[in-house]
């Protein structure tokens, strides 16, 4: 089965650094992974991007060495097997606020005796490999959202579930459930604080944290804090950002 090196990299507490997808494309999906992101994250949640679309971007994401993640829209059971079948190697599950939410994750991403993922679904082992239903466990990474104060307050035993392998911030509606939504919350100390006390937490438990970043510089200030799964923009953000930025200097030049 194709080895998961960013599950691997995450348990030897080494930094991951991966992008969003939202277009839904993949020739930008593959384009994106071809730049060296060592994840990508297809986001199903929000945004336009359908069973079909998903299934396109995974296996454009299977050409390269980048491994494939899926963020569901919600904590379903369906929606995760689903991913998972059509090859994702790593789920993101949004907005779990308890450890039995969290152990909820847990069993619909694994097979028995882990959890209760349904054993079906040829396409994953077709991208993956013959022994793809022997060793899907081993290889399957979930990661957490914890991006609500509630959350926040019960990190420690949303952690705590076995078969979690780590968390990940969703600054904005972290910063919405603190009622901070459109205002510059990063600057916020309930928002910063409420950050600290998710990663001291991961790093006490030994899972890795992680968090989505706004660019480059970003991101760089987080991995110093110590954050090892880190999702610098997404490819709409970077292509407008550097779209924009190179229309601007040549309108510049020509002024």
């Amino acid at each position: 089965m194709r080895h998961n090196i960013v599950k691997e990299k995450l348990k030897r507490g080494e930094v991951t650094i991966g992008s969003w997808l939202s277009l839904g494309s993949p020739t930008a999906s593959l384009t994106m992974a071809r730049c060296g992101f060592e994840w990508l994250v297809i986001d199903t949640e929000h945004g336009q991007i359908g069973y079909e679309a998903m299934l396109n971007c995974i296996q454009a994401i299977c050409l390269t060495d980048c491994i494939p993640f899926v963020r569901v829209a919600w904590n379903d059971g369906a929606l995760i097997k689903r991913a998972l079948d059509a090859g994702a190697l790593g789920i993101i599950v949004p907005m779990v606020c308890s450890a039995d939410e969290a152990a909820f994750a847990v069993r619909s991403t694994y097979f028995p005796p882990k959890g209760m993922r349904s054993a079906g679904g040829a396409l994953a082992q077709s991208l993956h490999g013959h022994d793809y239903f022997k060793r899907a466990n081993e290889e399957i990474c979930l990661i957490v959202q914890i991006e609500h104060f509630i959350a926040v307050e019960r990190a420690r035993e949303i952690l705590s579930v076995d078969g979690v392998d780590g968390c990940f911030i969703g600054p904005n509606d972290l910063a919405s459930s603190l009622g901070l939504l459109h205002t510059n919350f990063r600057q916020e100390s309930r928002w910063i604080e409420a950050v600290e006390h998710v990663l001291q937490t991961a790093n006490a438990l030994g899972k890795p944290a992680g968090i989505h970043c706004v660019d480059a510089s970003e991101a760089v200030e987080r991995i110093s804090q110590g954050f090892k799964f880190v999702a610098i923009s997404s490819e709409l953000r970077l292509m407008n950002a550097a779209a924009t930025e190179a229309l601007k200097l040549v309108r510049e030049k020509i002024s």
